[in-house]
């Protein structure tokens, strides 16, 4: 008797997990289903403009996806990244306070120069630098009903009613 039901149980169907693989290209990982075109821009210092022109260079098929390049093609991306030839206004770093060159920064490199010149502001005091260094909105931003909570995440002029005390 005990054996005709367990024969008759349907087996369990398990559901198919979708793996999603990833592609690395310059330390960040892409998930394959992105396309070329959007799929560049996750990487830190690549905007839409910059993915564009990139695949305009290789003369890559903006639709085509991320899995679907071959290891010749992800090299070439990742040599042209690092040796972008765009248009000055294109660049992240026109000018660069070092040595006046026009610059594109991506990845660690990109984080690394944003915190030299944060550092750099804060050394010499500029207002900027001091207002990076209080923890106030850098470009103007108004202060009278936000970033309040930056920091410790402190809410300022907020009162309470304390629990058991008359007033």
């Amino acid at each position: 008797m005990i054996k005709q039901i367990q024969e008759t149980k349907k087996p369990v169907m398990r559901k198919e997990e979708k793996s999603e693989t990833l592609i690395r290209i310059l330390s960040t990982d892409i998930p394959s289903s992105r396309n070329v075109y959007s799929g560049l821009t996750r990487i830190k210092g690549i905007s839409f403009s910059i993915s564009n022109a990139i695949c305009h260079i290789l003369k890559l098929n903006k639709n085509k996806r991320i899995g679907e390049l071959t290891k010749e093609e992800i090299t070439t991306i990742t040599e042209i990244v690092k040796n972008l030839n765009i248009p000055k206004f294109l660049m992240n770093r026109q000018s660069d306070y070092d040595d006046g060159k026009n610059k594109h920064f991506t990845v660690t490199n990109l984080e690394l120069r944003k915190e030299f010149d944060i550092k750099r502001l804060k050394k010499i005091r500029s207002y900027k630098g001091v207002r990076h260094s209080y923890g106030y909105p850098v470009r103007g931003q108004r202060t009278r009903s936000h970033f309040r909570k930056r920091g410790k995440h402190k809410s300022v002029g907020v009162k309470t009613k304390k629990i058991g005390s008359k007033g």
